[in-house]
């Protein structure tokens, strides 16, 4: 499936300069994988950190078994093929609005190197992959899965309806806490749910600053999101949120069994959110998907102080 002749190596305004996707990729991919966001990897590694925190948690609590190497690069291949997914499907629904903002006009479909009928057959060979991997696990894990679908569905379209876009994507991102434990244990259970929540809290904050980038174009156009919402005040609303993130990561470890001295490694996922907040700049634009982009690695000093903290307990 070809992009279209002419426009297949357009680039699109905020993506990564001279990516992999410009210099490596067969040209006529070039217009999908942009649109999937391939060039830049940050979206699936948020989507993927909360499933190995689940993971990490749940082997450290009830025991490793070699059957997680494979949960954890299903995961992996998962998170690459579903972000792709939710891309496409949010550039389908969102093009009009995208032809208008000055960072996204460029995007595939906007820009016209790929038609909304190609996004689609991209974005179902995509939920294909998505699908296969999942089928691999138990039923448990594939029933919660499948339950994520609704937020998956409605989350491109909240922008639209309440200022509050970034909770929804919330709701989606870190379902995986939620299939994750289901894969290790079987079932469900608090310290997945606490996970869950404390996730929501982190991805209203991240992509928070994320949506700072857009404010001038968002009031423009009429869409909603919290960075509008928040406003001079959102140093003081992050800090609530990433405080609750904290928090109930912390709670998650001890409804899991561990002790209260594991809750020391969460000191460098804490510190990492303060400095996040301490840095942040609302009208500095650059800095704010810096700020965005590092959340990979506040994400993974989680997943390192949920293990630690396995050895905390011994």
């Amino acid at each position: 499936m070809a992009g279209n002749a002419g426009f297949a190596d357009t680039k699109v305004a905020d993506a990564v300069t001279n990516s992999w996707v410009d210099t490596k990729a067969p040209q006529s991919w070039r217009p999908y994988l942009r649109m999937m966001r391939a060039d830049r990897p940050i979206g699936w590694w948020l989507l993927l950190l909360p499933c190995w925190q689940s993971l990490a948690l749940a082997g450290v609590t009830t025991g490793f078994r070699w059957s997680d190497l494979w949960l954890a690069a299903a995961f992996l291949i998962g998170a690459v093929a579903m972000r792709g997914a939710g891309c496409c499907l949010n550039d389908i629904v969102d093009h009009r609005i995208d032809a208008k903002v000055e960072r996204t006009r460029s995007r595939p479909i906007p820009s016209g190197a790929v038609t909304v009928t190609q996004a689609a057959i991209c974005t179902g060979a995509l939920c294909l992959i998505g699908l296969a991997v999942l089928l691999t696990m138990n039923t448990t894990a594939i029933a919660v899965a499948f339950a994520s679908l609704i937020f998956v569905v409605i989350y491109p379209f909240m922008k639209r309806v309440t200022y509050w876009p970034q909770l929804f994507l919330g709701f989606a991102f870190n379902w995986g806490a939620l299939v994750a434990w289901a894969a290790h244990t079987g079932s469900l259970g608090w310290p997945a749910f606490w996970l869950y929540i404390g996730g929501i809290c982190w991805t209203i904050g991240y992509d928070t600053i994320y949506a700072h980038q857009d404010r001038e174009d968002d009031i423009a156009i009429g869409v909603k999101s919290t960075a509008l919402r928040f406003g001079t005040r959102t140093r003081a609303w992050l800090t609530g949120f990433y405080a609750a993130a904290v928090v109930l990561a912390g709670a998650a470890m001890l409804t899991a069994g561990l002790p209260p001295l594991a809750l020391i490694a969460l000191t460098p996922y804490a510190l990492h959110l303060a400095w996040q907040l301490r840095a942040l700049d609302i009208d500095d634009g650059a800095q704010c998907l810096r700020l965005f982009r590092a959340n990979r690695d506040a994400g993974l000093l989680l997943v390192a102080g949920i293990l630690v903290s396995g050895a905390i307990r011994l």
